[in-house]
C-alpha cells in the first residue's frame, strides 16, 4: 500500500495552535465548556489541545472527558470479529454546558452519530459543537458537519487517512494510503 504525507510535525503544530485559539475566541474562559474525546484515536488530540491551552494560554480548569463509542455504533453487529470496548472516563455532567465533540478525523459521521447518542447518558448540553483534524468533507453518511476543522482532505473511495501522534510513532504525522 503506498502513501504519502498530508501534514508533517510542523504543520500540525500550526493546525494545533489555530484550533486552539479558535476554541479560546469562541469560549474565552471554559467555565462552561467540556471538551469531550472520542476513543480510541480522539483522546491524543483532546490530550494534546488541552496541553496547549494550560501551557501556551494559561487557562487553568478545562473539563474534559474520554468517551467510548463502540456500543452505541450502528455497526458494532456487522464486524467478524469481537470488538473490545476502550474505556470512558466521563466522571462530569455535561448539563447546562457546551460540548465540544473532539476527533481526529471526520468521515462518515457515524461515529459523531454514536457519541452524540453516547452523551445522552451524561446530561443536556446546551450546545453540541465538533471539533476535528482531519475533514473527509465528500465522504459524509450523515449530515454532520464540523465546527473547527484542521484541514479538508479530498480522498478517493477506499484511500483511508491515517493519523500518527508522536505519542505513538516518532512524530506527528498525517498520511494518506492509496489502495
Amino acid at each position: 500500500m503506498a502513501h504519502r504525507v498530508l501534514l508533517s510535525q510542523k504543520k500540525i503544530e500550526i493546525i494545533l495552535k489555530r484550533l486552539a485559539s479558535q476554541l479560546i475566541e469562541k469560549f474565552n474562559d471554559f467555565n462552561e465548556v467540556v471538551l469531550v474525546g472520542l476513543q480510541p484515536r480522539g483522546i491524543l488530540l483532546l490530550n494534546r489541545l488541552v496541553e496547549l491551552l494550560k501551557n501556551d494560554y494559561g487557562l487553568k480548569n478545562i473539563t474534559n472527558g474520554k468517551l467510548d463509542i463502540t456500543f452505541f455504533r450502528d455497526d458494532f453487529r456487522r464486524f467478524d470479529k469481537t470488538l473490545s470496548p476502550s474505556y470512558s472516563e466521563m466522571e462530569l455532567t455535561i448539563e447546562g454546558k457546551s460540548v465540544v465533540i473532539i476527533d481526529d478525523v471526520l468521515f462518515t459521521g457515524r461515529s459523531i452519530r454514536a457519541a452524540l447518542t453516547a452523551l445522552d447518558h451524561y446530561g443536556r448540553p446546551n450546545d453540541i459543537q465538533l471539533l476535528v483534524l482531519i475533514d473527509r468533507r465528500f465522504s459524509r453518511d450523515l449530515p454532520i458537519q464540523p465546527d473547527y476543522t484542521g484541514v479538508q482532505v479530498d480522498a478517493l473511495e477506499g484511500d483511508k487517512v491515517r493519523v500518527e501522534w508522536r505519542e505513538q510513532a516518532k512524530q506527528d504525522t498525517v498520511f494518506i494510503e492509496k489502495r
